[in-house]
């Protein structure tokens, strides 16, 4: 056979030689996750909303001079929109409980007048302001300061700058409160989540991993604590503990959340410890617990944080709705919950004081659930390629 002449070949350089390449160059597997979920706006807004959550309760009360539990019942069920009546360059502001707060221009509230009389024949109460008498009506349940002719006088809005989104039925700060339901709810939401994924993983991962009778059994276990109301658990562990609140939440999301997380880690590790690497590290004779480790949850890391990233918000929830009817945290503590039933009351003279917290509450399940949106794609192998 003929040899074939080297004088007819020539080094391919290395530009094109380049060129044929089919390849892209190599990223981490967290910075990959990292650029996808940044690239959705949805999730990164529920990232700034949850960072400004935790800040405008952990933060923000330090920049309060009000205290959750403080009571001004001078200032009771004042607007953070205040209509006030400008006398000879004052402004002055009629109060639900019928009395007269003078408020300065930048809307500080300052002194509180109180009539000098009632006037119940003509539903009216009578004011002197400096030596000139004004009736405030509160005739067929509407307010207005009328002067000596019963000319009603013009109203002017100004901004509440002393509680700036009002006080509640008690003269409490609601702002404040806000600050402090906040910090109850991302306690609750954060410490239940961590015990939900710790117990969850251990007890899914086993279960999955050992099979057969063990994961028939502890699964059968999962069904029956699933299917007791949570409801019912809280009132246990408050019979229990001998008294409600924060452990008593906590607690009673812990002993409950869990099961979820159990199922999916079950789920993950079913089909994940069929794979080849799992046959390899057990024929190199490692034990359940070093593959549980090292091989199969880390390799479930994805659904796992996504689960839990989808519990916080039910747990938000959860820790409001059990608020609202009693069984969360005791009075003075400020919670979201508690602070939407103290609001029925004064639901239509005062609509303030539910929007504030119902506002909260969604706004912060909205942040988490677009976090785990977000997070959910990230990890989804089909949208990285």
């Amino acid at each position: 056979m003929d040899q074939l002449k080297t004088d007819i070949w020539e080094p391919v350089a290395d530009e094109e030689r380049d060129i044929e390449k089919i390849a892209r160059p190599s990223v981490p597997l967290w910075k990959e996750i990292t650029g996808q979920f940044f690239k959705r706006k949805p999730a990164v807004i529920g990232l700034v909303l949850v960072i400004f959550t935790i800040l405008f309760a952990f933060a923000g009360p330090l920049f309060s001079e009000h205290r959750y539990d403080e009571q001004s019942l001078s200032y009771v069920s004042t607007a953070p929109l205040l209509s006030v009546y400008e006398i000879e360059g004052e402004y002055y502001y009629a109060s639900s409980s019928f009395k007269l707060i003078k408020v300065s221009k930048d809307g500080v509230l300052g002194d509180v007048i109180r009539s000098k009389r009632d006037d119940g024949m003509n539903k009216r109460y009578v004011f002197d302001l400096d030596g000139v008498t004004y009736y405030l009506s509160y005739k067929n349940g509407a307010t207005g300061l009328q002067d000596k002719e019963t000319n009603m006088l013009p109203v002017k809005t100004v901004r509440n700058k002393s509680y700036p989104l009002g006080t509640d039925g008690l003269g409490r700060d609601i702002l404040v409160r806000l600050m402090y339901g906040a910090r109850i709810s991302m306690t609750v939401a954060f410490v239940a989540t961590l015990v939900t994924l710790v117990i969850g993983v251990i007890y899914g991962s086993i279960s999955g991993y050992l099979g057969g009778t063990t994961d028939l059994v502890m699964m059968r276990i999962v069904d029956i604590i699933s299917a007791i109301p949570l409801t019912m658990y809280v009132i246990l562990i408050m019979v229990l503990f001998n008294n409600g609140g924060l452990i008593s939440i906590i607690i009673a999301l812990g002993s409950v959340y869990w099961v979820d997380m159990a199922r999916v880690v079950r789920g993950e590790i079913l089909s994940l410890k069929k794979r080849e690497f799992v046959g390899a590290a057990r024929t190199m004779g490692s034990s359940t617990g070093y593959i549980l480790r090292k091989h199969l949850i880390p390799n479930a890391l994805g659904p796992i944080i996504v689960t839990a990233t989808m519990q916080i918000p039910s747990a938000i929830f959860t820790e409001a709705f059990m608020s609202f009817i009693g069984l969360g945290v005791s009075a003075p503590m400020a919670s979201w919950g508690m602070m939407c039933n103290d609001a029925l009351e004064m639901m239509r003279s005062a609509p303030y004081q539910l929007a504030c917290p119902a506002i909260a509450i969604c706004v912060a399940m909205f942040a988490f659930n677009f976090i785990g949106d977000g997070l959910r794609d990230a990890f989804d192998p089909q949208i990285r390629k």
